[in-house]
């Protein structure tokens, strides 16, 4: 292998890259991407809901200009629309996908209490995309229908819909783009500031506060490996400093896998209440829905919590770019906004004058959908309407399964995935209550260890660097593995995820990984052995 130095600097998704091509190198094997963390499963019953739906949508059109050419179709109208979606039930009765748009109907009717005819039409003319999103932050139906979903899974009912407002965005890495524009648009925070970071971390979230657009202090909440992954009560004191303005971290965390305790959410309650209700979180939960009795910190701390959630994972949908971004609607945002200087609020002013009359009353929620259009387009703001339809099938879905049979599904195929990984690699997998399991980390080092004694451990680490270790990995068995030190890890690691490939494969990367390992161990023999 050539010098690693010059890749030293580059995230672990740009390094992946260089992995893959060193693992198709050779044309006698098949690589196997396990750093990939897109799945290979996906929800079936809500997308067929959605073709279905599509096809009455399509015939509600054509009723409006059936007297023109055939091709040709019309805004469909409100009035009678739920006879004809019933008569179109019976009609295709047989069809995949039609018992849920007939259970879902009900459900929203009946369970929800939202007008039924107003669903319809809403979901019918979202699906047909003919207009823009009306309202720009989210169609008023769907968006009822989302913050449910959100706060039945995220939050467990903690926290009443009723009181939350959300923005469905193009997938969770664009509610955070928004949402540290808007910060900083707002003077929320400025250049210099401290923001905490909850470690080890998906990597964009290290980089994003260094750009120079924020220039942010990063202070690390590094959580221990011998602590399952939990944040000890040290490094979670760090928040009480004054000069940390936001506390951002990912539950359950990339790469270990880990939900928060209950020890942790009730020590970060605790600072809150205590010394920090000023201080501004932001938790990614996309991995939440994985995860046994999960409860987000907008369950613990609503007034100071920005929630993102993104439906790539446990839907299957990275393709469709479909998240929300869910705020109380009495928050420290809007509290830190009526607080501003006099000259700031003057500046804000200016800025949004030109779509409200009332600046000081505009919510932080709202200023987030106007900033994500430079102002201006506010008027054009908002996820595409189809979009926001298959984001509210998806969360019927979850809505609906009272029996969490499709969870349970999910949950039971990436933890048998885990234990073939580790069963043929020869080692037993560390697991705690908070284990969540979409992905694993190799810990080279005790890994090495577990196999062949510390001795061994400590040479392969003299030997080889973390990095040079997975390119090694891949040039000699064909596995990438995406490195654990660019996620902020303090040991050397690999990456697993348990999502993206199949059963056997996972067995496959266990038995190579252990010849690896067989193989230096003879290595470290011929070496020390005489």
């Amino acid at each position: 292998m050539s010098d690693l130095t010059h890749l030293s600097q580059l995230s672990p998704f740009e390094l992946k890259d260089e992995l893959i091509k060193l693992a198709k190198s050779k044309s006698d094997r098949m690589m196997l991407n396990a750093g990939r963390g897109n799945p290979n499963f996906l929800a079936t019953l809500p997308r067929k809901a959605f073709f279905q739906l599509g096809l009455f949508a399509t015939s509600e059109s054509e009723l409006t200009f059936s007297y023109m050419h055939a091709g040709i179709g019309g805004m469909p109208r409100i009035s009678g629309i739920e006879d004809r979606f019933e008569r179109f039930l019976s009609e295709y009765t047989h069809s995949e996908g039609i018992d849920f748009l007939r259970k879902a109907h009900s459900y929203v009717r009946d369970q929800l209490g939202l007008s039924a005819s107003d669903y319809l039409h809403e979901l019918v003319e979202g699906i047909l995309g003919v207009n823009y999103p009306e309202p720009p932050r989210a169609l008023q139906i769907s968006e009822q229908i989302i913050k449910q979903y959100l706060m039945r899974e995220m939050v467990g009912g903690k926290v009443a819909a009723a009181d939350v407002d959300v923005f469905p965005v193009e997938g969770g890495t664009a509610a955070m783009t928004y949402i540290f524009d808007s910060l900083k648009k707002n003077c929320l925070i400025k250049e210099g500031d401290k923001v905490a970071i909850g470690m080890p971390v998906f990597t964009p979230y290290i980089e994003i506060p260094q750009l120079d657009a924020y220039g942010l202090q990063e202070v690390y909440i590094n959580a221990d490996p011998t602590l399952d992954w939990q944040y000890p009560d040290q490094e979670l004191e760090k928040l009480r400093d004054p000069d940390v303005k936001v506390f951002f971290c990912i539950n359950p965390s990339n790469p270990p896998s880990v939900k928060l305790s209950e020890q942790g959410l009730a020590k970060i309650a605790d600072i809150v209440q205590h010394d920090r209700q000023d201080l501004i979180i932001l938790t990614d939960d996309v991995y939440g829905t994985f995860a046994d009795n999960f409860r987000s910190l907008f369950a613990v701390c609503p007034f100071n919590t920005l929630l993102v959630y993104s439906y790539s994972k446990y839907f299957g949908a990275t393709g469709w770019r479909l998240g929300a971004t869910a705020l109380h609607t009495e928050n420290v945002l809007d509290k830190a906004l009526k607080a501003m200087p006099d000259e700031i609020k003057d500046r804000l002013n200016k800025r949004y004058a030109s779509i409200t009359t009332d600046v000081p009353h505009l919510s932080f929620i709202n200023r987030l959908v106007a900033d994500s259009r430079t102002v201006a387009l506010n008027h054009t703001a908002g996820l595409s309407t189809p979009q926001q339809v298959q984001m509210v099938l998806f969360s019927l879905l979850g809505l609906m399964d009272e029996d969490d049979a499709y969870k349970k599904a999910l949950k039971s195929v990436i933890r048998r995935r885990k234990a073939t990984l580790f069963d043929a690699l020869g080692v037993t997998a560390t697991e705690n209550e908070n284990s969540v399991d979409y992905y694993t980390l190799l810990d080279l080092e005790d890994i090495a260890k577990k196999l062949y004694g510390k001795d061994f451990a400590q040479w392969l680490l003299t030997k080889f660097q973390p990095n040079e270790l997975l390119f090694k990995i891949a040039d000699e068995t064909g596995i990438v593995l995406l490195p654990g030190h660019g996620f902020g890890t303090q040991t050397p690691s690999g990456r697993v995820s348990l999502a993206n490939l199949n059963e056997f494969e996972y067995a496959k990367i266990g038995r190579m990984l252990r010849a690896l390992a067989d193989k230096l161990y003879q290595e470290w023999q011929g070496e020390h052995i005489n």
